[in-house]
């Protein structure tokens, strides 16, 4: 069972840019205890006076439990909206709130196991620590990075600390193999053995993770990346369809049932061009459309 969130008020202590991202530190003691990889937490953005009433969701990228001012979080921002260029302003000993840890982790191996772990662009965050995570219990880690360009990457010197392998792959070609991660997954898993597959980062990246892993008889885990706006399940704005265990489709939220979910339970047809859409048989289509 997931630990019960906890809403704390953070200090920034460090901001540093990595590539094209921000990557921040703030002091929240509770969470940086009770996370766990695969979970997120969601930043108040824009001050107390803010018209932004939303939070802002972001993978954990890593903890502290305890240090020089306690726990401490770790995240990597990419500034894109008015939100998180707000939080990437911000400086030593500002402050904002955080609610935290929140949603459902990386499931870990029973026993030891060979696992590789794909990120995509600023989704390969929580990787590194998952890879820690992994290594305590035996299992070996490869990590797979890829982006558009060079600049998108993130973590290439964690990942060669982190992993027993590393591969990186850019669209351009700018940084290791030309292409997409598709282009050296194959490879990978024959040459690893490995039976588990963590990734994260854009939907059509973890349907192609869940589908080569299907191919070479492993289980996907994945984190989707759905924009959550409450990040605390009310809102129902990141749902997205999912086969439970008795084959029923059902509409589940990302925050709160994931944002980890086996891959090949993730109805892909319903996702086109980034927008996901209501499957026909899911339960409860006929109710949502009358509506």
């Amino acid at each position: 069972m997931s630990p019960v969130a906890q809403v704390r008020a953070a200090e920034l202590i460090a901001t540093r840019r990595a590539g094209a991202y921000h990557h921040v530190t703030f002091v929240a003691p509770g969470i940086a205890e009770s996370a766990r990889p695969g979970q997120f937490v969601a930043v108040a953005v824009g001050g107390p006076t803010s018209a932004n009433l939303l939070r802002r969701a972001f993978s954990i990228h890593k903890v502290t439990p305890s240090g020089t001012y306690g726990g401490t979080v770790d995240l990597v921002i990419s500034a894109k909206g008015a939100g998180t260029q707000w939080l990437t302003a911000l400086r030593a000993h500002d402050t904002t709130d955080i609610v935290g840890p929140l949603g459902r982790p990386f499931p870990l191996p029973a026993e030891a196991a060979p696992c590789v772990l794909v990120g995509g662009g600023y989704g390969s965050a929580p990787l590194f620590w998952l890879a820690a995570a992994l290594k305590e219990r035996g299992c070996q880690a490869h990590l797979v990075l890829g982006a558009a360009t060079e600049s998108r990457l993130f973590g290439v010197v964690d990942a060669r600390r982190a992993g027993d392998s590393v591969h990186v792959t850019t669209d351009d070609g700018t940084a290791g193999t030309k292409g997409t991660v598709a282009a050296v997954l194959p490879a990978v898993f024959r040459e690893t053995g490995a039976v588990v597959a963590y990734a994260c980062g854009p939907m059509g990246m973890l349907r192609s993770v869940t589908e080569i892993s299907a191919a070479h008889g492993a289980v996907a885990q994945v984190a989707v990346e759905e924009a959550m706006a409450c990040g605390v399940g009310v809102c129902m704005t990141c749902v997205i369809p999912v086969t439970g265990n008795d084959g029923l489709t059902r509409m589940v939220r990302s925050c709160a049932e994931g944002p980890v979910f086996r891959g090949d339970r993730i109805r892909w047809d319903a996702f086109d061009g980034g927008r996901c859409t209501v499957p026909e048989d899911a339960v409860g289509a006929q109710a949502m459309r009358s509506h």
